[in-house]
């Protein structure tokens, strides 16, 4: 066998991701206020970029209506909370009647901050509130205690029964049922706050509530000898406790809000697109490294030029960016007209793929430019992909959007009777009457992604 040895020349064209290219990816899916935040990093990083200072009245910024929060449901989701494990998870409180506890997440207040606060207000000696303070170290996120009183007392150099009268006195601190070491005592100290002694919550809270959060109503009415109304009306009572207090206080400082990037506002009959980079600093090419790269040679001009160059590409992909989301919000605003004027319900079914060819881009393109971001139109703020959705078709033979569904579903959920929760099924028909045509199967499918629960959980 004989082989050849020796260089040939082949032309061939292929697409190369070049680094400017990436980065000109990444700039079209970064939010407003990631796109800030890079900015300024490469401001700090390239010495060529210069920052504009925009006068204040040529600065415009969008005003999104406020939208009011969906109320919580009146229930909570207990197997859930078994399925986890432990106080994993998070939790929003239900109505109790009670004042819940949203200022101190609204200051920016740690739980332990807010439990430390509390211990300051205590008549107690110095060594007993560095005690108290380590004590309240020992609480994670969720408000549990999860070391031990014995280790707590070789710590702290102290006998048990100090540590324990100290845990006593946090477990009466806010929110209730804060540092209690498991499920069953943080639910015996929320009821004791209430002024709650029912024999039967205890019995269910001590041996049957993981069996009473699957609805085993029955079963257990059989075992302690009671009837079922009352185990249902005990676990109802049960239910508006707080199985995870800490998650009351936000660990993680003030609460962020959703900036949007677009603004849409209709004026005289027509609509205008506001992109909102108000955060994102005007960029230049400071003159000073321009004169520098005509006179320099050698390294020191390969080097200017080089961050020139980089500093130019920034710019245009940032222009590049507000040129796509204005091109591709126009033609949402063509394609959904009547959810513009009329709002949400009139949401008519629209894919990526339509949008790139009446914009004459890729659909990756769209994908990229529609990712982590919001616009705030007449009706409330919405996600960007929320307008993006597959059709279902209608008795009539006209198609709906999916989010119009799940809207229907949500608030058929919101309407039924607590005592008969709709089932898929009856959820089906239900909609077949409003003229959706849609399998159970698919109803099944959208309440999942809506996280509502089966009917047989729903019940109370």
């Amino acid at each position: 066998m004989h082989l050849d040895m020796g260089l040939n020349l082949d032309l061939s064209q292929k697409l190369v991701m070049t680094p400017q290219l990436c980065q000109a990816i990444t700039i079209l899916q970064l939010s407003a206020l990631d796109l800030a935040e890079l900015v300024q990093q490469e401001l700090l990083d390239n010495p060529v970029l210069d920052q504009l200072d925009l006068p204040v009245k040529d600065v415009v910024l969008p005003v999104a209506q406020e939208v009011a929060p969906a109320p919580a449901p009146d229930y909570f989701d207990w197997a859930d909370y078994f399925s986890e494990g432990g106080s994993r998870g998070m939790y929003t409180r239900q109505d109790s009647g009670e004042a819940e506890p949203r200022d101190v997440a609204a200051c920016g207040m740690s739980l332990h901050e807010h439990l430390e606060l509390q211990l300051d207000f205590c008549n107690l000696s110095q060594q007993e509130r560095l005690q108290g303070r380590y004590l309240i170290g020992c609480i994670d996120n969720n408000g549990y205690f999860t070391g031990t009183l014995e280790d707590a007392a070789v710590a702290l150099n102290c006998s048990q029964e100090s540590v324990e009268s100290l845990l006593l006195l946090i477990q009466g601190f806010d929110p209730a049922g804060v540092g209690a070491r498991n499920l069953q005592e943080c639910l015996r100290i929320q009821l004791r706050q209430r002024g709650v002694q029912d024999p039967l919550i205890d019995c269910l809270i001590d041996e049957y509530l993981e069996a009473a959060a699957s609805g085993r109503y029955a079963w257990i009415a059989g075992k302690i000898g009671v009837t079922a109304e009352e185990v249902r009306k005990a676990m109802q009572l049960i239910r508006t406790l707080n199985p995870k207090p800490g998650s009351a206080v936000s660990a993680d400082g003030p609460c962020s809000y959703v900036v949007p990037d677009i603004t849409v506002r209709k004026i005289d009959g027509e609509y205008l697109i506001l992109i909102n980079d108000t955060q994102v600093p005007g960029l230049r090419v400071n003159p000073y490294y321009k004169r520098m790269a005509k006179e320099a040679d050698g390294d020191a001009r390969r080097f200017i030029e080089g961050r020139i160059g980089s500093a130019l590409w920034l710019i245009r992909s940032i222009e590049q960016r507000r040129q796509t989301l204005q091109k591709v919000m126009q033609t949402i605003i063509e394609v959904q007209p009547d959810f513009f004027d009329k709002g949400s319900r009139h949401l008519l079914p629209m894919t990526m793929k339509q949008v790139a060819d009446r914009v004459g881009v890729h659909e990756s393109t769209v994908s990229r430019a529609t990712a982590n971001k919001y616009v705030a139109t007449a009706h409330g703020l919405f996600s960007l992909r929320s307008f993006f959705s597959a059709g279902v078709s209608a008795v009539d033979g006209s198609t709906m959007s999916a989010t119009r569904v799940k809207r229907e579903i949500r608030e058929l959920v919101a309407a039924e009777d607590p005592l008969h929760p709709l089932s898929d099924q009856a959820l089906t028909e239900q909609l077949t009457k409003k003229g959706i045509a849609v399998s159970r199967r698919t109803v099944a499918k959208y309440r999942e992604e809506l996280e509502i629960m089966p009917s047989c959980r729903r019940k109370k």
